[in-house]
């Protein structure tokens, strides 16, 4: 017996399908997200933080958490003023140690999903219901804020020249050897599922800016699907930023990640930062 057939519109040119021979690929059920977590990785956020906490959307309702990496100026204080939930480091232990701290803080809050915004109010909030919306209908565990939608964007947002073409090299290579699709690499705005930061090791990641980079070949080694969304960017004198010789060690650190994800992959050698948290 033959299948049913699906005839194109008159006057449409094309070829019938027969239905029976289609292979249809089953989706994963959508997720249940009761709780959404924004976390706030501050230092010397002060001047911004404001118009960054009153431009994030409140449908979905989410949570919001600062943790101040002893910021030498009054960010933990207009935090407080803002009514945000704070932690305090006693010291300075660097980027990637601060979002340590908000992860941890993250899960014992029981966030369902984690969305880590920079709070220079450089990355646009309004796209946090898009990212959120992208994990509820699991299609991605992770989606990361895409900057470069295009060169003229890119630069017309203040991104400066020799920063755009290191992105753009830096992305393609990890795109190529991680075998990721994603615009930018680099986005300082990120959400992820429960899942992903219950099963990467970050602990074992630096406490410096590379600590992006081995999270997502963390979760790219782990078998994690990862996505993107455009997200408008400004550059400021306000907005962090690191300098050009911070630049240039951060891009070899992730070169570096990038080698030792391969190696791992290929089974050679398998750096701890690749081993699934028990």
């Amino acid at each position: 017996m033959r299948g049913r057939r699906i005839r194109p519109e008159p006057g449409v040119r094309g070829l019938s399908l027969d239905v029976e021979q289609m292979t249809l690929v089953r989706e994963p059920a959508p997720r249940t997200i009761r709780k959404v977590v924004v976390v706030l990785p501050a230092y010397r956020a002060a001047k911004t933080l404001e118009a960054t906490v009153r431009a994030i959307p409140r449908d979905p309702p989410v949570e919001l958490l600062l943790v101040d990496d002893k910021s030498p100026d009054d960010t933990l204080q207009a935090a407080q003023r803002l009514g945000i939930r704070t932690i305090a480091h006693d010291r300075n232990t660097g980027y990637g140690g601060n979002q340590k701290t908000c992860y941890r803080a993250a899960l014992e809050m029981g966030a369902d999903v984690v969305v880590m915004l920079h709070p220079d109010y450089q990355y646009d909030p309004r796209v946090i219901p898009a990212m959120v919306e992208i994990l509820r209908l699991n299609i991605a565990d992770v989606v990361t804020g895409n900057r470069i939608r295009n060169r003229q964007d890119a630069l017309r947002c203040g991104m400066p020249v020799w920063k755009y073409f290191a992105n753009r090299f830096l992305t393609i290579f990890e795109n190529v050897f991680m075998a990721q699709n994603l615009g930018d690499f680099h986005s300082g705005m990120r959400a992820y599922v429960r899942e992903v930061l219950e099963a990467v090791p970050f602990e074992a990641n630096s406490d410096d800016f590379v600590f992006d980079s081995q999270f997502l070949a963390q979760a790219a080694f782990l078998g994690f699907r990862i996505s993107d969304v455009p997200v408008p960017c400004r550059y400021f004198h306000e907005a962090s930023s690191i300098n050009f010789k911070r630049s240039m060690r951060y891009g070899l650190l992730t070169v570096w990640t990038v080698l030792l994800f391969l190696l791992g992959k290929l089974g050679l050698y398998r750096h701890p930062m690749f081993r699934k948290r028990l």
